[in-house]
């Protein structure tokens, strides 16, 4: 069980063998640091909790189940500080998703950004009519970093993928139903409800069958996701101190318009990149001499 003393950004409230997990960061459970590290401290004490065998992981925000990562915490950082930062969110995903238990998300209203792959690392999905859906991160001049650009192609397949994470509209929950994103939409009155009653069913299973079903889904999903996870986060980290990033970000914070641009940097500004030698005039593409092969497999 939970210290009491422990930071209530996540209440944690046992109903019989489901633990009730509740974001509750008014208004909109902006997911700052400190939620990350509370929701984290919370799954671990869910681990070690033996009567725990389903997770319900919900919202006391009205409007939100959580509407994305802390814009203004994240817009001064460099590189460095985005990779912890984004380390820190993708250790919350992964333990979602490496806790011997199965976890469901119980969604309403908004669910955006890290919001979104925080219930992207769940095992079930139920949303109430009013919820939406997005990785709205191109808009503020990067990507997803905390596994949405790994988890969501394996829901949704990696042409619908495309269009979430390119464009960054958000999707309605009658949509994300059709595209397998969530398992169930229902009322607002009934979310919380159907989300227990799905887990009574769980919790009705041989605790370690259950277990062992959920690694071995997972591993199927994806048996390299530790090493795809990694390159999100380089790539990620990255996009900080650049220009996408910069203007992104205070265009969003000052509710401005991203002002236009266009690609005249770009040689500049991909160091680092996988593309960087295409940026050059280097790469296969563009007809320019390639490296000779050094013999570590790569050009």
């Amino acid at each position: 069980m939970p210290d009491a003393g422990k930071s209530p950004l996540v209440r944690y409230e046992r109903r019989g063998s489901t633990l009730l997990l509740t974001i509750d960061h008014p208004p909109v459970n902006v997911l700052s640091a400190a939620v990350l590290d509370a929701l984290r401290d919370r799954l671990r004490d869910a681990e070690n909790d033996p009567q725990v065998r389903v997770v319900v992981l919900a919202s006391a925000a009205p409007k939100a189940f959580a509407a994305g990562a802390d814009i203004r915490e994240m817009a001064p950082m460099n590189s460095d500080q985005a990779h912890v930062h984004g380390g820190r969110g993708q250790a919350v995903t992964r333990a979602i998703e490496l806790l011997p238990v199965p976890v469901i998300a119980a969604v309403h209203g908004v669910c955006l950004g890290g919001g979104c792959e925080v219930a992207l690392a769940c095992d079930f999905v139920l949303a109430s009519m009013d919820a939406q859906f997005g990785q709205p991160e191109i808009n503020l001049g990067v990507t997803p970093g905390w596994g949405g650009s790994q988890r969501l192609p394996r829901r949704v397949g990696v042409a619908r993928a495309r269009r979430w994470i390119y464009t960054g509209r958000s999707v309605p929950a009658t949509d994300a139903h059709a595209q397998g994103w969530v398992d169930r939409v229902v009322t607002r009155e009934e979310l919380l409800p159907a989300a227990f009653e799905l887990a009574q069913e769980l919790a009705s299973k041989p605790p370690l069958a259950l277990a062992a079903a959920k690694y071995q889904v997972l591993r199927s999903a994806d048996p390299r996701l530790d090493e795809n996870l990694a390159y999100e986060l380089d790539l990620w980290a990255r996009l900080f101190g650049t220009r996408d990033q910069r203007e992104g970000m205070a265009a969003f914070l000052e509710k401005k318009a991203l002002p236009p641009r266009d690609r005249s940097e770009w040689a500049s500004q991909s160091a680092g990149f996988p593309w960087a030698a295409a940026a050059l005039g280097e790469g296969p593409l563009s007809g320019g001499k390639r490296k000779k092969d050094d013999g570590s497999g790569r050009d």
